[in-house]
Order: structure tokens, then C-alpha cells, then sequence
């Protein structure tokens, strides 16, 4: 998954800096602060301060499925894999929705323009709130259909649809969260993006445990404290940006309408883009499914642990945008070029290094989540292999935010669709019938090998083209 950030308050309701809102504080910093410095020093730090963030929203993640496995019921481990895969969908039209915003806001900053800047900002969190209702509403009508479609059944099924029935409406709170985050980043200011996830992960780190275990409320209760946790944080997510970044325009229907085409030029494509990982993930987990409910466990923690540990790569697509989308506004295509090889080094450094770790602790912690027989096999699976493999996708990511903060988002909407249709499919049809249901995640991290490749040559096609356009 790429990064989950954000930023609200009641007070900020007022979306503006006029009457009835608090006069902003802006920020003495320089406006935009990527277009000078190390490269790799301003993507380490943003993908370090981003990651944390995401790696706290995913421990309380993984510590969920920790309290589930200990009530000793693979179903309940099971039914929240088949959820996991349909919130994915859910949470990756949030990921699009604010790599829109960030390129908007990064390009108006490296430009000089901070009256664009806040205009657009406000609009794409409008924007993005009503459609995340909209799509939302639609993903709630067909919760049956869709569990059912990736495999689930009985009383899994039963289980994974109650569990989305009261996560999946608190998608606009997320969407207020990761756009917040994102018109954050766009101005260098990753700490206080951190920080506002930091806040909703430690509701959810308190809370866990008393509605899962003491209260007995089990899966009602993880879905319940999901719920708390992004109240949380879009309760705290866009004060910093009214108190330390100018706040933003108020906003008008004619600059809404005006604002919608640039919003969903870049949005409608990062969505497709971003939606296309889910849509390969439902595949797999209906491929797993055929190997019943402890495979699907086994899965279901290697997916929670996914993002917990490779956090700072999964950061790398929210956190490498702003600094390409500032140099490209001021036009310095060499930074914008040496930004792309950069965050593939320091993906290549952090994937190994999170590979060693694994493999060194994959008996602890198949152990930690209690897995046992074709479930720890899968854990052992995903601290070995899988993991350095990994590098792959955070190649793709990097790759893709380039294509996205350049003006060809449909690059990375092919690149992933690809990856995740004929990169995935077959190998992971072959890989079941060879090697089982270990077979079924090799096969699917090994599609990520090519397309990774392509993805580069075409960030690298599209700098040039953009270096091209403007003669220098």
C-alpha cells in the first residue's frame, strides 16, 4: 500500500481562512524546499517521517491480528484477509485522490504561486471527500457479492462482511486524513503528517485491546476501534496545515468546477492505478482460498506485516511525488532525474536490510500470531524470499510517482495494471499448481520482476519528455 497520513479539526470545517476561522500562522520556511539540498538525504527523511506514521497505523494492524489468532479461531484470522482485501480497494481510492493533490500543490509551490497552491489544496480535499462517499456508499450495497467473489464463505463470510459493514462508511475520514497528509508533504512538512497518524494510531493502540479482548467484542471490536482511530485522525489532520502553511482559499462552485478537471485529470488515472494492486490482491486471495482458511491466515499476516515492515518503501510513492513535482515546476529536470535514482537506491538499501531482519526473527514471529503447519510455511515464505523481492514493487512505486507528478499518469496506470493482470495471473495459476498455496504468493512477487523495468524506462522516457516540452 502506498502512504495513509492526515490532518482535520471541527474548526477547520470552515475549509478557509475567512470569516469564522482562526487567522493562519504561516510558515517563515522557504516555500519550496526541495528545489536545493541533498537529493537522497530529502528522500530518506521524507520516507523515514512518512513511514513511521504508516508503520504505527500498521502495528496497531498487525497487534489486531495478534488479539484475533490468540482467541484461537481461524476463522476470525481468515474473515479479516477477505476484508483486508476489499478495504484495500477502498484505501487505494484515497492513495489516488491524494497523489492528486500533492502533485497540484508541489507544482504550485515550485512555481512560486502559494494563492494556487491553497486553492488547489482546498478543492482536491472537497473533491476527494465527496467522492470517497460516493465510492464508499457503492462498495457498501455490494459487500456480499464482493467477499463472496474472493473466495469467502459461511460463517467467514458472515464475519468479514459485518467487519466492512462498519469500516467501510468511514472512508471520508480517511480521505480528509491521507489528502491532508498529502498537501503536507507537498510542502516538506512530513513530521506533522506524521505526527497526525502517530495520534490516531495511539487511539487504536490503547483501544485494541479493550474492545477486542475485554470487552469480548472480537472482530466488532477491531472494526469499531478502526473506525475511533480515523475520528482521530481527521479530527487532528488539517490544522497544520491551517496554522503553519496559510490554510486555504475559500472555496466557490466556479473554482470548485474550475478545479475538478486538473484534480481528476491526475486523480481519475492514479486511482485506476492504485486500484489495480487491490483488484490483483482479490485474485490471489480467491487463488489462496482453494487451500482453506489457514492459508488464508498465513496471507492475512503476511499482509499485515507487509506494510509494518517495508513502511518506509510503501512511504516512498507519497514522499518522492512532492520533491519531483517542486523541481519539476521550477523546471530542473537534472534533480528531477537524479530524485528517480535516488529513491531506487535507497529502496534497493531498505530491502535488504528489512530482508535480513526477517529472516533472522521468522521464528519468532510465525510463533508471535500462533501459526502452525501450512500458515507458518507462509510466514517463512514472506521472511525470506518474498521479502528482498519486494524491492520490485518499491521500484514500481517510485517509478509510478514520477510518471504521476509529470503530466502521464496513464504510464503508471498501464505499468500496474499490467503488473497486476498478466504478471500476476498466470504465474500465480502456475505457482498453485506446482507448489501449492506457496506457490500462489511466489508466483505473484515474481510478476513484479519485468514490470518494475518497464516502469523505470517510462519515468525515465517521461522526464525527458517534460525536459523536451519546456527546451532545457
Amino acid at each position: 500500500m502506498t502512504a495513509i497520513d492526515p490532518d482535520n479539526d471541527d474548526a477547520a470545517a470552515a475549509v478557509a481562512t475567512g470569516a469564522g476561522a482562526p487567522a493562519p500562522v504561516v510558515t517563515t520556511a522557504p516555500v519550496a524546499v526541495f528545489l536545493t539540498g541533498n537529493l537522497f538525504r530529502h528522500v530518506a527523511v521524507m520516507s523515514l517521517t512518512s513511514s513511521l506514521g504508516i508503520m504505527s497505523i500498521f502495528a496497531v494492524d498487525v497487534l489486531n491480528m495478534v488479539f484475533i489468532s490468540w482467541l484461537g479461531h481461524a476463522e476470525l484470522a481468515a474473515a479479516i484477509g477477505y476484508a483486508g482485501a476489499i478495504l484495500f480497494f477502498t484505501i487505494s481510492f484515497g492513495i489516488g485522490m491524494s497523489i492528486a493533490a500533492a502533485a497540484l500543490v508541489a507544482r504550485a509551490l515550485g512555481q512560486g504561486d502559494r494563492a494556487l497552491a491553497r486553492r488547489r489544496a482546498g478543492h482536491a480535499l472537497i473533491h476527494g471527500v465527496w467522492m470517497g462517499a460516493v465510492f464508499a456508499a457503492i462498495v457498501w450495497a455490494f459487500l456480499g457479492p464482493l467477499v463472496r467473489a474472493i473466495g469467502a464463505s459461511g460463517e467467514t463470510e458472515r464475519l468479514a462482511i459485518g467487519y466492512l459493514q462498519i469500516v467501510t462508511p468511514s472512508l471520508p475520514l480517511l480521505m480528509v486524513g491521507m489528502i491532508g497528509g498529502a498537501i503536507l508533504r507537498a510542502h516538506g512538512d512530513a513530521r506533522r503528517a506524521m505526527m497526525c497518524t502517530l495520534y490516531g494510531a495511539g487511539v487504536a493502540l490503547v483501544l485494541d485491546p479493550v474492545f477486542i479482548l475485554y470487552l469480548g467484542w472480537e472482530l466488532t471490536g477491531a472494526a469499531v476501534v478502526t473506525v475511533l482511530a480515523r475520528v482521530m485522525i481527521a479530527a487532528t489532520a488539517l490544522l497544520p496545515i491551517l496554522r503553519h502553511h496559510g490554510g486555504f482559499e475559500r472555496p466557490t462552485l466556479a473554482g470548485l468546477m474550475a478545479d475538478l478537471p486538473p484534480v481528476t485529470v491526475i486523480a481519475f488515472p492514479a486511482v485506476l492505478t492504485q486500484i489495480a494492486t487491490p483488484a490483483g490482491q482479490a485474485y490471489v486471495t480467491r487463488a489462496m482460498a482453494a487451500f482453506g482458511e489457514a492459508a488464508v491466515a498465513g496471507m492475512a499476516i503476511t499482509g499485515r506485516l507487509t506494510p509494518l515492515v517495508f513502511g518506509v518503501v510503501f512511504a516512498l510513492s507519497g514522499s518522492i511525488g512532492p520533491i519531483i513535482g517542486q523541481n519539476a515546476g521550477a523546471r530542473q529536470w537534472d534533480r528531477v532525474a537524479q530524485t528517480l535514482r535516488e529513491g531506487l537506491l535507497f529502496t534497493a538499501l531498505v530491502s535488504v536490510a528489512v530482508s535480513v531482519v526477517l529472516f533472522v526473527l521468522r521464528a519468532p514471529l510465525a510463533d508471535l500470531f500462533g501459526a502452525q503447519g501450512v500458515t507458518r510455511d507462509i510466514v517463512y515464505l514472506f521472511c525470506g524470499p518474498l521479502s528482498l523481492l519486494f524491492f520490485f514493487n518499491g521500484a514500481i512505486f517510485v517509478a509510478n510517482a514520477a510518471c504521476n507528478n509529470l503530466g502521464q499518469p496513464f504510464q503508471a496506470t498501464l505499468v500496474n495494471w499490467g503488473r497486476h493482470t498478466i504478471g500476476t495471473v498466470p504465474l500465480v495459476m502456475a505457482g498453485a499448481m506446482w507448489m501449492g498455496a506457496s506457490g500462489v504468493l511466489l508466483g505473484q512477487a515474481a510478476g513484479g520482476i519485468v514490470f518494475a523495468a518497464i516502469a523505470v524506462w517510462q519515468a525515465r522516457r517521461a522526464i525527458a519528455a517534460a525536459a523536451a516540452r519546456t527546451g532545457r
